[in-house]
């Protein structure tokens, strides 16, 4: 039961970005993400994208590094994996309140 955040190695919009995830639920992202001041607009699907600058922050908050196949391993090993092509399961996804 983790948070788990990437290098910030993925260009965009001329930064660096780095992706957070729960192993548990989007409830445990979501509060993560809160906490840290991360707007609810960086949620893409399955994980929120965090501007470089803002890693330290995660960290220090209490999500752990990993490398990003790490990351997608443990967010796939969940069952909280939502690629592009697929959409959300019917009645929810797991650990989402509705």
């Amino acid at each position: 039961m983790a948070i788990y955040i990437d290098p910030p190695t993925w260009p965009g919009h001329g930064r660096m970005w780095s992706h957070v995830v729960s192993d548990v639920s989007f409830d445990e992202l979501h509060r993560f993400a809160d906490g840290i001041g991360a707007p609810r607009r960086a949620f893409e699907r399955d994980h929120y994208d965090l501007p470089g600058e803002r890693y330290g922050d995660a960290v220090r908050a209490g999500a752990v590094e990993v490398g990003s196949k790490e990351l997608l391993r443990r967010l796939t090993d969940a069952g909280l994996r939502r690629p592009k092509h697929r959409p959300a399961p019917a009645g929810g996804a797991p650990g989402v309140a509705g």
